[in-house]
């Protein structure tokens, strides 16, 4: 009964081990293949439509910054 019992264990285990892997593998497959990809931005093409291979430079202003400057004129 005990022999019996370990075979079957045995078998059932490398069975669900082996459906693990076949899954995962599917599952990682469709994630990078089928997901929408994230769209780019019109600041990474070139005049063609060609992503362009250089860093993109991000400038944020913030409000503010500039009020000392526009006071100094107006005087």
């Amino acid at each position: 009964m005990l022999a019996t019992s370990l075979v079957f264990g045995s078998f059932l285990t490398v069975l669900f081990l082996i459906v693990g892997l076949v899954t995962g593998w599917v599952a990682r497959e469709y994630m990078m293949n089928y997901q929408d990809k994230p769209k780019l931005h019109p600041e990474f093409f070139d005049g063609d439509g060609n992503v362009i291979p250089d860093e993109v430079l991000a400038v944020r202003f913030e409000e503010g910054y500039f009020d000392d400057d526009v006071e100094e004129e107006d005087e």
